[in-house]
């Protein structure tokens, strides 16, 4: 403990790594920043409205606890087994999946997975505009605008900064959540709304798919914020601190948007901000409520704006095979980035809510194959046995374009088609579904059972054991291993 603590105090306040493997030398870190980031990440406003949603689209208070319970602990059981590959690998997310993909077949899913974000970051500042609006008596487009530049600086400062927030976000959010049930529960009769109960399939299983695709979205960058921790941390540890802090926070938050939208009286949507900080009250607590949902929103945004960077650099560096990122570099990909989400933002925001639902529901189509072809392979193929410095390598172990994984990934998106049902695009089957949409259940059981059983048979040549980039001391011990290394 004390080691790693001397490691963290050591280390430069900007980040200086970017999609490059982690020496252990570098690593640092406790299982405990991993909680408290994804509590941070959870407790805020956007989940308040996801949790909400269930209600205002037709459920009742009920069931739309219980269904979205379920979704959480099987959309985090996801999340949390993409963290556990954090530490082991030392490498962000994405990258691993060129065992899956190739080197540059990988770029599919990471275009998609930059677009995921790039929405995310969108509709998180929209809340959070309108929260720095009311806190400064200003516009929610200038809102949006103090947010984006508050994302971008944490953003370029990096995992450290990123942690840190995470760790301050939770505490603001235990007490503003604490305080706000507590309002809450003084102003409406809790039991009477749990009271009405209307059972039906498509308002419970929209319940599940809220909770379930807000937890898998988080997997396609959830261990870019588990690689700094040492390489022998247990992977069930990692997996029960980021999954429980995610699904605890995430469950609490939803829990709150159902009883209010539940208590609304048809208040609550297109005024989402200001509806839960009234139930605070005004004057200083309301400025105090504003200050913390904008500071929530902080940390996920940040994820998300960190993961496009990360993603970004995946790309570019999977075809040039070596991508070193300056700082200047950095802030350059991060203000594009976040420029982007901030346009769209502002373009967007008084169409929030249903755009929002719609959003959340359609990624579900694009990144539960993925994140099934990813886990199958390095549970159940690979056992985690990888071979890192080839991920760099497009004439290596795995290849440039690996046609099994790119076509159960395209086939695992197509089989889901007749079964999505939302604004974008509603399958043929939807309706004898009784309205209800099942594609992330299709999207991930069939790419997880295919991939398994052709997998075991075509997939190419497994390493005997995890292969990792020679250290810093080894290398210059051997300089002609420098190269593979650098390549990473």
């Amino acid at each position: 403990m004390a080691v790693t603590s001397t490691r963290a105090s050591s280390k430069p306040l900007i980040e200086k790594r970017s999609i490059d493997y982690i020496p252990e030398a570098e690593r640092h870190g406790r299982l405990l920043s991993q909680f408290t980031l994804w509590m941070g990440a959870n407790l805020q406003i956007t989940a308040i409205v996801t949790g909400a949603l269930a209600v205002v689209l037709g459920g009742d208070v009920f069931w739309s606890l219980i269904g979205l319970l379920i979704g959480q602990l099987l959309g985090g059981g996801v999340m949390a087994l993409h963290a556990a590959q954090g530490p082991k690998l030392g490498l962000p997310q994405m990258i691993s999946s060129r065992v899956q993909f190739g080197v540059y077949g990988a770029a599919i899913p990471i275009v998609l997975v930059c677009l995921m974000y790039l929405g995310f970051t969108a509709t998180g500042t929209v809340l959070s505009g309108q929260a720095l609006g009311q806190l400064f008596g200003v516009s929610d487009s200038v809102g949006i605008l103090i947010f984006a530049s508050v994302i971008v600086l944490v953003t370029v400062l990096g995992y450290r900064v990123i942690h840190f927030i995470g760790r301050v976000a939770s505490i603001l959010g235990v007490i503003a959540f604490v305080y706000l049930f507590a309002r809450l529960i003084s102003q409406t009769d809790v039991g009477a709304l749990l009271q009405i109960r209307h059972f039906s399939w498509s308002s419970f299983l929209l319940a599940v798919s809220l909770a379930a695709s807000w937890q898998i979205a988080f997997g396609p960058y959830v261990a870019d914020y588990s690689r700094y921790l040492p390489s022998k941390t247990s992977s069930v540890k990692t997996f029960f601190a980021a999954g429980a802090g995610s699904v605890i926070g995430a469950q609490v938050a939803m829990i709150l948007g159902v009883f209010a939208a539940a208590s609304a009286n048809g208040q609550f949507a297109g005024h989402e901000v200001a509806y839960i900080v009234g139930l605070g009250g005004t004057g200083a607590t309301a400025a105090l409520l504003y200050f913390s949902i904008a500071f929530g929103k902080v940390t996920i945004s940040t994820l998300n704006s960190y993961g496009s960077f990360m993603c970004i650099a995946t790309i570019i560096s999977g075809f040039r095979g070596h991508l070193n990122v300056t700082r200047l570099q950095r802030l350059v990909f991060v203000l594009v980035i976040v420029g982007a989400a901030t346009l769209i933002a502002l373009l967007g925001q008084h169409s929030f809510l249903g755009a929002f639902k719609s959003f959340i529901l359609f990624l579900l189509a694009f990144f539960t194959p993925w994140s099934a072809i990813n886990l199958v392979d390095y549970y159940c193929i690979t056992r985690e046995r990888y071979d890192v410095p080839a991920l760099a390598d497009p004439n290596g172990r795995y290849g440039r374009w690996n046609a099994l994984g790119i076509s159960v990934y395209a086939f695992g998106v197509l089989v889901q088609l007749p079964f999505i049902a939302t604004q974008f695009y509603t399958g043929p089957l939807v309706e004898a579904m009784g309205g209800v949409d099942i594609s992330w259940i299709i999207g991930l059981v069939v790419p997880a059972a295919l991939y398994y059983v052709v997998a075991r048979k075509w997939h190419s040549a497994v390493p005997d054991q995890l292969i990792l980039p020679v250290e810093q001391d080894a290398v210059d011990a051997q300089p002609s291993r420098a190269g593979r290394i650098q390549a990473v």
